[in-house]
């Protein structure tokens, strides 16, 4: 079946041939498998049908495409078809295309037209048409809305190979080239002619340097504005969800926009051409400036909403003497007896003051009594206000008048296991619908009379306003968390802020209970916390121990301390191994392929599933990585495979994964599983929220880049009974005096403390690396108020 190579390209390898059966098609990124009757092949291919895999749009059953690609083997499958790029054949004689474009393909378009236009274009009539689809304007039984529908048809069935052909000629993989024609469809090309550079905020997996890449090779000048603007916004973007600063200066802005700029070694751009271009931005509300700081507009207003919102609860005055202290006291007394426990003065004080103020900061370490005093919190708003605990006790429409939220999942599920109530992670709280937002909003607040946020170290600027903005009139608030955790993922630092703004009622939890027991876990986490590391750290406690290695001898130490564990009876939801990074010798990556086999070996029978380099078995530990609202799982939660499935035993056709994730069943298919991972080592960050029967935390100097004392003291406090420390004392040492440097750049806590005042543009040049005023740059009679839009 092999053609004559001068037909296609003399090394292009190809399956021209008919569809029979779309096997799936996956509308959200458009990877599909489809089996075809094979007409013409460069290829050796054992049979008359094929499977051929890619991205594609909608393809129609019964017609004829030619695929280009390479031939592979699937382990499972046999030969399939991998494809680069395609096209939709079609007919050849005026015959043909009379029958093509008559057909159900093109509503609107009878044997009668199709003859008007094949007469008057001949047999390359589509050509015509795609390429100029004014000359339908020639032919009398074309109208404006016939037209339009045979174009946008013909661009649907064979438009859309031009794009692909000229996208793969501009270095784009076919995944990649299908998401782009998903965001811009016909007006692909134009676009990328025009300005590549939207290419970076409007298609994901495209960042500056690839739309760079592709000006330069379309001829764009290295000083078009077009380029400046999108350096710019990348800049921004890039520094604030890698750093977590809600904004930059005016000076890093331009820093930053040059070096970027410079990398192409094109023509040298000057800050001045920058300056002019942040100013365009300004006027586009593409950035908002104010003072010396540039925001992205969707952090301005998620940190001005947010501080608008919090100051509306401070406003609550009827708090105050709700209750007398009298009647508080009793009440405190009752639970205390109830509970067998008495409260400190500390504690019994975070407790009078959630009750009896809008809004309370409630902070402290590990081991300081924090759940204790969510629960008296609880307790004691029940019996003073004279409501039920029990959610059985409310009827379908009624709130619940407590509610308990937190970041994560897994954090949620602690909160409710030491509450004995029920809690939810902020984004089911407010009902999130992905790409619709929140269900919940200033529109449609929560229900509820009091609400406690646990962990709020780990909320962002934006979760944070999305939650205020959803609060109903006259609900208490009380926001818990660890001050000397690792900040947020997201960007921003809320706990902290709030703490520095000094006008939120606080209570700092400073006496360590736990210590009590015999916790050497907690008084090394509070030494860490002040910087010391204790001078027995080599030396083992009850449950602590440290053993001495080097980066080469991490994996196995780490295989011993597994082997003893699970000799003991420990299985992988008791140990944790928490490492600060991916790659390398000792990363994550390359200690969890050595946990699978000691956790989960491969055994006769046991299923399992290679994705890319990872292998995948029933019993593993997996660690979702994306929020997906709709299977009630959120990013860092925890599960286990419990079903594996080969595409050829299902009605669709796939592969599938099923994982449990505390009896929540979540199905991915092959397409989805790049959201989630192997959690039998998982990074510091992941952990937050989470506690854990034993942690094994590696520290070597391999890891320096990611070392500090934040990060150290978050992997040790995950810890609940058993600490395994294995790795180089200089390490940890130099990790726990290196505090955290790369100080996070908010204004939430000027903003709340009400000393934001906009400074005029001309006292900006105390900051800039060159005087405005010799900028040249038109900026003489502008203020910041000019950048900004009105917020309410």
């Amino acid at each position: 079946m092999q053609e004559s190579a001068d037909l296609f390209g003399e090394n292009e390898r190809y399956v021209k041939g008919l569809v029979k059966v779309v096997i799936f098609h996956n509308e959200q990124n458009l990877y599909s498998v489809l089996k075809v009757r094979i007409h013409e092949t460069s290829e050796e291919i054992e049979d008359k049908e094929i499977t051929v895999t890619g991205y594609f749009p909608h393809l129609h059953e019964d017609e004829t495409y030619t695929f280009f690609g390479s031939l592979t083997n699937h382990p499972k499958f046999g030969q399939q078809f991998q494809t680069e790029h395609f096209r939709k054949e079609v007919p050849e004689t005026k015959e043909g295309i009379i029958q093509y474009l008559s057909s159900d393909l093109f509503k609107g378009i009878g044997k009668k037209t199709a003859e008007a236009i094949v007469e008057k274009l001949g047999e390359s009539a589509i050509t015509k048409i795609l390429q100029n689809p004014q000359v339908l304007d020639t032919i009398p039984k074309v109208n404006k809305d016939k037209a339009k529908q045979l174009v946008d048809a013909l661009i649907s069935h064979q438009g859309l190979e031009q794009i692909m052909i000229s996208l793969n000629q501009f270095g784009f993989g076919p995944q990649l080239a299908m998401k782009v024609y998903q965001a811009y469809q016909d007006r692909t090309l134009t676009i990328i002619q025009e300005n590549p550079y939207q290419l970076v905020n409007d298609v994901e997996g495209i960042g500056f340097i690839r739309a760079d890449e592709l000006g330069q090779q379309i001829g764009i000048s290295g000083k078009s504005p077009e380029r400046i603007k999108a350096a710019c916004l990348y800049s921004i973007d890039y520094q604030c969800l890698q750093e977590g600063h809600v904004f930059l200066t005016l000076e890093q802005l331009i820093v930053k926009t040059k070096e970027l700029l410079d990398h192409s070694k094109q023509e040298t751009i000057h800050e001045t051409e920058i300056a002019n271009e942040i100013i365009a931005l300004g006027n586009e509300k593409k950035i908002i400036v104010e003072e010396e700081r540039v925001y992205l507009p969707t952090f301005y207003y998620a940190e001005q909403g947010l501080v608008k919102n919090i100051k509306k609860v401070l406003e609550q005055t009827e708090y105050q003497d709700l209750f007398p202290e009298s009647e508080f006291l009793l009440s405190l007394g009752h639970l205390e007896d109830k509970m067998k426990v008495q409260y400190a003065p500390t504690q019994r004080d975070a407790i009078q003051k959630a009750l009896m103020s809008p809004m309370l900061l409630l902070t402290g370490g590990p081991g300081t009594g924090k759940t204790t005093v969510i629960k008296g919190i609880v307790e004691l708003y029940a019996d003073l206000h004279g409501c039920s605990l029990d959610p059985q006790d409310y009827k379908k429409e009624e709130s619940f008048p407590i509610l308990l939220v937190a970041p994560t999942g897994r954090a949620a599920k602690r909160m409710s296991e030491a509450t004995g109530m029920p809690a939810v992670t902020i984004h089911r709280l407010l009902k999130w619908n992905g790409a619709d937002g929140f269900e919940h909003d200033e529109n449609n607040p929560i229900g509820g009379k009091l609400l406690i946020v646990d962990e709020v170290s780990m909320v962002d600027i934006w979760i944070a306003n999305q939650l205020f903005k959803a609060l109903p009139e006259n609900i208490q608030v009380v926001m818990v968390g660890d001050e000397d955790q690792l900040p947020s993922v997201g960007p921003g630092q809320v706990l902290r802020d709030l703490l520095a703004s000094d006008i939120i009622p606080t209570v700092r939890l400073t006496d360590i209970y736990r210590q009590a027991e015999g916790s050497s876990i907690i008084e090394l986490a509070h030494d860490i916390k002040q910087g010391r590391l204790p001078q027995n750290i080599t030396a083992p406690t009850s449950d602590r121990s440290f053993i001495q290695c080097s980066q080469a001898q991490m994996k196995e130490v780490i295989e011993k301390v597994i082997k003893s564990a699970i000799n003991k009876g420990y299985t992988a939801k008791d140990v944790q191994i928490l490492a600060p990074m991916y790659k390398g010798p000792a990363g994550i990556d390359q200690l969890n392929k050595l946990l699978q086999e000691l956790f989960n070996p491969k055994t006769p029978g046991k299923r399992e599933m290679q994705f890319g380099e990872v292998m995948y078995r029933n019993g593993d530990k997996i660690l979702q990585l994306v929020n997906q609202p709709d299977s009630n799982v959120f990013n860092g939660d925890i599960g286990e495979i419990v079903s594996i499935f080969y595409a050829k035993e299902n009605t669709e056709k796939q592969d599938m994964i099923v994982v449990s994730f505390d009896g929540n069943e979540v199905t991915y298919t092959k397409q989805d599983f790049n959201q989630f991972t192997h959690a039998f080592c998982c990074s510091i960050h992941k952990s937050q929220g989470s506690e854990f029967p034993i942690v094994v935390m590696p520290i070597v100097k391999g890891y320096y880049r990611m070392l500090r004392r934040n990060l150290i003291y978050t992997a040790i406090t995950r810890s609940k009974r058993s600490l395994v420390i294995c790795g180089e004392k200089d390490a940890l040492q130099w990790g726990i005096s290196n505090s955290d440097s790369s100080e996070r750049q908010t204004s939430l806590m000027q903003k709340l403390c009400g000393s934001s005042e906009v400074d005029e543009i001309d006292e900006l040049q105390k900051e800039l690396p060159f005087p405005i005023e010799d900028a040249n740059i038109g900026m003489e009679n502008i203020t910041p108020y000019d950048f900004m839009e009105i917020v309410e």
